[in-house]
């Protein structure tokens, strides 16, 4: 029988039981680092003969050249033409909604003109070319190139280039078909750290990128980790998180299936209740009893319950908006009557869905915020994935004769305090130039 951790604040014991349940932390495996670190090696010395031979060896595609790994333009474009009439409609409705919503976060350029004429300023510009990983493996997920692609898209990134893998050389319609729909300029049906080596350094047929995006497993965690300064990443995402508020009201079955949503992602994946009715957790705890023997991943979704899971009994809503800027998780749900008032409580989390019918599971798909989120308690100083990653920030400075004098003795003055001549001269130069 499922063995739920049923958890109650007022418990002696319930700080430490808190604190076994975050203490996951996503540890570097020796294994898996060295493995990645001879991956890495080897891309970047054999560039596309390694990628053939590591994508023969882990997802049986034994390709003789690039170009067998490659995707065609004509090939997304019959996957995109392929799709079921509502199928096809989804996709291109939850891409209207991301784009219209990440066109909100385009950052724009400004200076300003100071008394002498002196002009200080902000050049907003995006990067150049951006690697997208997609994962291919256990599932696929086409979501996840429309909420990697379309940022950088609306950011006006000049080149997108995808990696996904496809075990046995099957690929997913669906994503390929969200790629299309995207436009986006290159995908490689390769994965693994070596489809990061290839994007971080660059092989005779795939390009190298200024910044990677795009959630992976562990051996892809450890790769963007270590290729990290030679680009660019977004994040070093662990397993899916969700939080629901809950002031006990909502239909228990809903917060049942709302913790299912996240836990059937991993085995690792943490679902969380904390309600001060002590009944409606007992009620979630016999739904999520009662439906689970129903779900395709049952398995998966108990050993996410079992092993990180929990409903926790707290002793009124103030306690539960303390605790969840404790945990910072990944999604919020804040299922009560007036999530307007509990809102400006809440300062950690990756995204907050307010109100009952707010499910997590929209978020993911089509509402219209990236769904790529920090995870592992990072919502503490992160923020999710957005426009602002695909753009630079350059200062720009330009000093009028009057400003050169201002400016260069204060900055002699602290150049000598400092013990660097040099620059205490050339700003002295232009002090009567």
């Amino acid at each position: 029988m499922l063995q739920l951790n049923l958890l109650d604040s007022r418990s002696a014991e319930f700080q430490a039981q808190l604190g076994r349940l975050l203490a996951f932390e996503a540890t570097q495996d020796e294994a898996v680092e060295q493995a990645v670190a001879e991956i890495l090696a080897q891309v970047r010395r054999r560039g596309d003969e390694a990628l053939l031979a590591y994508t023969a060896r882990f997802d049986r595609v034994p390709a003789k050249s690039m170009a067998e790994l490659e995707i065609s333009r004509a090939e997304l474009e019959q996957a995109f033409a392929g799709l079921g009439q509502a199928r096809r409609e989804a996709l291109v409705q939850a891409a209207g909604r991301i784009r219209v919503y990440h066109e909100r976060q385009l950052g724009e350029s400004w200076s300003y003109v100071e008394e002498d004429g002196t002009r200080l300023g902000q050049q907003v510009t995006p990067i150049d070319r951006v690697g997208i990983y997609v994962p291919g493996g256990k599932a696929a997920y086409p979501s996840s190139v429309l909420m990697n692609a379309l940022p950088a898209r609306v950011a006006g990134v000049t080149e997108i280039v995808m990696v996904t893998p496809t075990p046995g050389g099957e690929r997913n319609q669906l994503v390929l078909a969200a790629a299309a729909l995207c436009g986006i300029d290159r995908v490689f049906a390769i994965g693994g750290a070596q489809a990061i080596g290839a994007l971080a350094y660059g092989t005779q047929t795939v390009p190298r990128v200024d910044k990677i995006v795009g959630p992976g497993n562990a051996y892809v965690a450890a790769a963007k980790r270590r290729v990290f300064g030679v680009v660019g990443i977004d994040m070093l995402a662990g397993p899916s998180e969700i939080l629901v508020l809950c002031d006990g009201k909502t239909n228990p079955d809903w917060v049942a299936m709302d913790l299912f949503s996240q836990a059937e992602h991993d085995e690792l994946a943490q679902a969380i209740l904390l309600c001060p009715d002590a009944g409606f957790v007992q009620a979630v705890a016999d739904s999520i009893r009662r439906q689970l023997p129903e779900m395709p991943r049952r398995e998966v979704i108990e050993a996410s319950l079992t092993g990180r899971g929990a409903l926790i009994t707290v002793r009124d809503l103030e306690e539960a908006c303390e605790l969840a800027n404790r945990i910072a998780p990944e999604h919020l749900e804040l299922s009560v009557e007036d999530p307007e008032r509990w809102l400006p409580r809440i300062r950690h989390a990756g995204a907050i869905f307010l109100g009952r019918y707010s499910s997590e599971a929209l978020g993911d798909y089509c509402a219209g915020p990236n769904h790529v989120l920090p995870t592992a308690g990072t919502a503490r100083f992160s923020s999710p994935l957005g426009v602002y990653d695909f753009q630079k920030r350059t200062s720009l400075i330009q000093v009028s004769p009057a400003g050169a004098r201002k400016l260069g003795a204060i900055a002699a003055e602290l150049a000598a305090g400092e013990g660097l001549p040099a620059h205490a001269k050339s700003a002295q130069y232009r002090l009567h130039g």
